[in-house]
Parts: C-alpha cells; structure tokens; sequence
C-alpha cells in the first residue's frame, strides 16, 4: 500500500515538473544580432520578450569581459529598475521601459557581446546575446625612409625600402603596398626576396596604430619606380574604404655603365656668352668627372661645367671622363663636345672722320665687318635702314641728308651677335628758308607769334623786320627762330620779314599777318553764294530754255541766264504748264534775294554795292515771249562755284 502512495507521488511529482519545464520553455527573447555606430555616437540596443505574463517579471542588461557576464542594468515590470555603478558604462548608459539599452558617446571599448535576460520566476529564465561593433577611421598613413638613406642594387640580402605607418584606427586596419601603381602581394616569409613585417599597437583608446615594413631586392629598373602604400579599414555596413600615403621613391646606387656629355645652350653661342656643359652617367651616385681641353683639365663635382663671359679661343673640343671606379669593367666612361664661339669684329669705316661737305657735292663711305660667319651690312639714319651694302654714298647732298649716320653689323645665324659705328654729315651752304606760315590775329594791335625755320652751315643768324622779343631752337639740323610782336597797321599791311643769313649768304621770306574774323566772314560769304548758285542750277533744267538743243549746257558764267518763255511755243513744249513754274521759280528767287539782303545787312549793317557787283535784270520781249535774265561780272570767282549745266540738242 505504501509503495503504491509513493509511486504514485513519484509520478504525480515528475508530472508536475515536465509541466514546469514546459511552461519555462515558453519563453522568447528577441534582439538584434547586430549593431554597428561610429565612435561618440549613441547605440540602442533592443531587446524584447513573449511567452509570460508574469507581474514579477524583470529583465537585466550585462556584458561579457574576460570570460564572465558583468550586468549594467535592471528593469521590472512594475517599473522598479537600476542602473549598476562601477563597470565600463557607468555614466553613459540608460534603459527604457520598453527594456532597450542605450549606450552614449560611444567607445571602442564598448565593442564587446551583449546579453539581454528575462527572468519570470517560476516560469524560468531565458536570454539573448547581441554583438555591438564600433567603427573609427584611422588617419592618412605616413611612408618613411629607412635611416639608411641610399640602396644598394645587387645586394646579397633584401633591403629595407620603407615604413607605413597608420594611427588610431578601429576595428584593426589593414596596410597594402604599392609599387608603380601595382599592387605588392602580401607575404610575410623573410626568406623571400620582397616581404612585409607587420606590428600591432593597441592604443590606451582602445585604437589601432599599425606598421608595415617593405623589404626588397631591388634591382636597376627600381631606380624610378613610385612606392606608396594604402591603409584599408571597415565602416557600418560592410563598407570598405581606403586612405593613400604620399608617394615615394627610393635612393638607389647601382654602377655606371655610359657616360653622355651634353651642351646646355639652345641658342647658337657668342662672345660673353655663358656656356654649361653637362658631363653625366647613367649610375648614381655621379661620380666625379674631369673635363679636359688640350692641356687644361678642371676637375667638376656636379657634373655641371660651366665658361662665364666666354671667348673665340674656348673654341675646341672638349672631353669628359667620369671617375667611377665601381662602373662595369666594359663602361663607356668618356664623351666629346665641339665648342664653337662666334664672334663679331667692331666695324671698320672709311673715311671714319666725321665729314663736312658743300650742299649738292658727293659724299661716300666704306663700312667693312669681319665675323666668324657670314655677317650683313645696314647703313642707319635714325630709326630708318637707307642702305644695306657695305658702300654709301650720296651724289647731291642736301641739308636733309646732314645727320648722324650707323654703319650696323650683323650675323643672322647667331641672334644678338651686331656691332655698330657712327659717323656724322655736315652740309655747308647758304641758308634755305621753309614756307612761312601766315600770322592770324583777331583785331590790328593784338599780339602775335611767327616761326622761322631754316636750314644752313655754319648756323644762320635770323634777323626779324620789324622786330620782337625772339627765342631760338633747334630741331634735327633744323633752326627754329620765334618772335612775337604787336599786330600794328604797317604790319597788317605789309607782313614781317625773316632774313637767314651765315657765310654763304642770306635768303628772307615775307610772313603775312591777316584777321581771323575777315576769313571768317569771307568763308560764311562764299559759302552763301554757293549756296544759291547751287539752287539756281538745280532748278535750270526743270524750265524750258532758249538755247538749241546740244550735248552740253552752256556755262552760266560769266551770264547766268535763265530764260522764261510765254506763248504758242512755251504752251506747244509744256502743254499749259508754263505758267505754274514760271510763278513757282519767281517765288523761290525772290525768296532767295531776301534772305541775301537780311544776312548780308545782319553783318555789315549795309549791303555794299560797287559797279563790279552790280547785277543787272532785264525784260525783253522777243516775239511775243517773255525772257528773264540774270547777268553777274564776276566771273573768276563763280567759275570754282558752279557746275555747268547740261543742255538739250
């Protein structure tokens, strides 16, 4: 009997337990596998539960460290929580009702798993863990030499060719080497002839600072080569970027193997020129050289010789040898240059003594110029070229040809290579005077200023009569008398004279001294009476003439005549219409008159009337027809003014 109590609390017990580990099972904790944020940013981590309905449920925060769950804060249901003192989030850490964890300014010591776990009582314990991941980009990696500064090629070990070093990164970056824009294949055995050894520092900020060294074996196509190297890091989702260093080459010794000799100068070389030559091999370090002319040798460091200021004897040939005693036994160590100077003599003339000749003689020079290569000749006045052969000559000089004169030499070929010489031309003779220019004054008694300018040797002396207060000038071989004086009655009547005169004789010239308001209204005058001309003969052709019909009109000077017809001829031509332009003419000349009278009355208050302007108007019935003409006596100064006007044949 007892032994069927106890089995079967034996089973009720069992039964209840499977009950319990069932229901414990119920249990479902979620959070992210996965959270990712930049250092100093803020993580939330979430974390949620189904399965219980327990009031006494609450849910705790922890974090792994060395093997063991370390928690950082606590929540309940009913609202009670705590945040636990002393761990790595002190300070920065909060958690929500909705029981997610918030983690401020974010470290790279916060990269670590995170657990979040449910506990409801009787009804059991369930958790979930979630990684936090914290990203930090390095900075831009930094390539150094080796403290050795220069490379042997041919070495029986690798050489150190430099170090890349990138700081403060996270997580853990990684470093690839380039060569010519090539990537290096990553290899870490030390028994290869090109490796990297690497090193990792974990900074007291929990950031990564790491190195890698490359070693070669270089050889002499490494010479020129480009080495860089490229820092590769993560950031939030899988993205990978990069950081380039400064590129870099290496300093590489290998032996000579050709020597080039060169010259520098572009242009054709001359006289106080500077001239660099340039002796060089295809090795490094350059060794020394010598540079060798006949018998004078200079030693040169840095393969750069140098001539200043340099003469016709430095031409010759010139021989360079490098002093490279590690060069290959078959080297060619030496190289040649041809040095050619040219040069220019100073020009030679005859006769070189400055000349003085009588005005309309002949005069002649021979200019002659030695150089090293073919040379032209030009003979200068001032800024023009008046020959360009070695000979000048003038047959019948005049005082314009007396000047200076630049016998100019040059070789072409050789740009800047000249030489010049100078000779001076005096013409002796009698005083030539140029054109006077009249005097203008405004009214009798005003002052006025007239130039005198006159050619000659010896130098003219001027006399002015009348005279005045007078300066002298010279321009060229010209000489420039100025006087100024008053505008009296005698001058305005007969002008002032300029007399030159020097040791060959004298010449003088009249200056005629005349009113500006005179010239003035003569203008306005002439320019009126062309004026009506003009509108008599473009009315002319549009009336029927007496003249017979012809290819030419006659000339209305020195008798304008305009001629009006009436009756059966006029009416027979016209058809009826004769009447109309003769009114219409009538009109416009009566018109015209009037204005001429008004403006000449508005001038001179009277119009001036003498027996050689008078005009003169005649009516003359010729058979039953009407003529007008109009009759001038002046006919020199019409016949510039009017045209002739065409006539009918």
């Amino acid at each position: 009997m007892d032994g069927m109590i106890f089995g079967r609390t034996s089973l009720s017990c069992t039964l209840l337990l499977w009950v319990f580990q069932a229901c414990s099972g119920a249990i479902v904790v979620k959070v992210s596998n996965k959270e990712e944020v930049m250092k100093g940013e803020t993580a939330k981590l979430p974390c949620t539960y189904t399965g219980t309905d327990s009031p006494s449920t609450f849910v705790e925060w922890f974090y792994e460290y060395q093997g063991n769950r370390i928690r950082v804060a606590y929540h309940s249901r009913s609202g009670e929580k705590t945040l636990d003192k002393d761990t790595i989030l002190t300070g920065r850490v909060a958690m929500g009702a909705d029981f997610t964890l918030t983690i401020t300014d974010v470290k790279p010591s916060d990269d670590r798993v995170f657990n979040c776990q449910v506990n409801a009582g009787v009804e059991g314990v369930k958790d979930a863990s979630t990684v936090l991941k914290v990203f930090f980009a390095p900075e831009k990696p930094i390539l150094t030499k080796p403290s050795t500064q220069s490379i042997s090629v041919g070495g029986a070990t690798s050489s150190e060719i430099g170090t890349c070093e990138a700081k403060n990164g996270h997580p853990q970056p990684r470093i690839i080497w380039f060569k010519d824009d090539k990537p290096i294949p990553e290899e870490k055995d030390r028994k290869k002839d090109t490796y990297m050894v690497l090193s990792v520092v974990k900074e007291d900020s929990d950031l990564y600072t790491i190195k890698s060294t490359l070693y070669m074996r270089p050889t002499r196509n490494d010479k020129d080569s480009v080495f860089q190297c490229v820092v590769e890091y993560k950031l939030p989702k899988d993205k990978i970027e990069e950081k380039k260093s400064d590129p870099m080459k290496i300093n590489l010794n290998y032996p000579s193997k050709k020597t080039t000799f060169t010259l520098l100068n572009t242009l054709p070389i001359k006289e106080g020129d500077t001239v660099e030559m340039k002796c060089e091999t295809d090795g490094n370090p350059q060794p020394l050289f010598e540079i060798k002319k006949a018998d004078d040798t200079h030693t040169v460091q840095n393969s750069v010789f140098t001539i200043k200021s340099v003469k016709r004897d430095a031409s010759g040939e010139y021989l360079c040898e490098a002093q490279d005693f590690e060069a290959d036994p078959d080297a060619e160590l030496t190289g040649t240059i041809n040095l050619i100077v040219n040069y220019i003599d100073l020009v030679s003339i005859t006769p070189e003594e400055p000349q003085v000749v009588d005005y309309g003689t002949q005069v002649e020079w021979q200019c002659k110029v030695h150089a090293s290569a073919p040379s032209t000749v030009q003979w200068k006045k001032g800024s023009s070229v008046v020959e360009t052969s070695s000979s000048f000559s003038k047959k019948e000089v005049t005082y314009k040809d007396a000047g200076e004169y630049l016998c100019v030499g040059s070789v072409p070929s050789v740009p800047g290579l000249t030489t010049q010489r100078n000779v001076t031309l005096t013409v002796k003779g009698k005083p030539q005077i140029n054109d006077p220019a009249p005097g203008v004054v405004k009214k009798e008694g005003d002052m006025v200023t007239l130039n005198c300018s006159a050619y000659g040797f010896p130098t003219p002396q001027f006399t002015w009569k009348p005279s005045g207060k007078e300066s002298i000038s010279v321009e060229d071989n010209m000489v420039v008398s100025s006087v100024t004086l008053q505008a009296t009655a005698d001058v305005m009547k007969n002008g002032v004279i300029c007399e030159v005169s020097n040791s060959y004789g004298k010449e003088q010239k009249n200056f005629p001294i005349s009113l500006a308001r005179a010239i003035e209204n003569s203008s306005e005058g002439l320019n009126l009476h062309t004026s009506l001309l003009t509108t008599f003969n473009s009315l002319i052709p549009h009336l029927p003439t007496k003249f017979p019909p012809s290819h030419h009109s006659p000339p209305l000077l020195p008798s304008l005549h305009v001629s009006l017809h009436w009756g059966p001829v006029a009416d027979k031509q016209q058809g009826g219409s004769s009447g109309v332009v003769v009114a219409v003419v009538v009109c416009v000349l009566l018109l015209l008159l009037l204005v001429a009278i008004i403006y000449f009355l508005s001038k001179k208050s009277s119009l001036p009337c003498s027996k050689k302007d008078k005009k003169e108007v005649s009516t003359t019935d010729r058979s039953g027809n009407i003529v007008v003409e109009m009759k001038t006596d002046k006919p020199n100064e019409e016949a510039g003014l009017l045209k002739k006007v065409p006539t009918e044949q």
